[in-house]
């Protein structure tokens, strides 16, 4: 079966689909009986990556909450040594 498209002719194949003669489509098979897919490791790595991030998070917001309580009372001081090295890093492009 050969498909016309802006007047070019083609085979009859769309994505994963292949058309026989008779114009039935049949789904194009990979299985060797060896192949598989397993995504249970993968799945596994996500779940504990995001158990960490909430950790992580919790902390952070643990951290910004008691930097918020040095600020409003007047009692924050930064190292102004990293303050300025930091800078110099963002201003320089390093």
């Amino acid at each position: 079966m050969t498909v016309n498209f802006f007047g070019i002719p083609g085979r009859g194949q769309i994505g994963n689909l292949h058309i026989n003669q008779a114009g039935e489509s049949q789904k194009a098979s990979k299985t060797s009986g060896k192949e598989s897919a397993s995504f249970s490791s993968a799945l596994e790595g996500a779940t504990a990556a995001q158990a960490t991030g909430k950790v992580e998070d919790t902390e952070r917001a643990a951290r910004v909450q008691e930097l918020k309580a040095q600020v409003a009372s007047g009692q924050y001081e930064p190292d102004l040594n990293k303050v300025a090295s930091s800078l110099l890093k963002f201003l320089v492009g390093g």
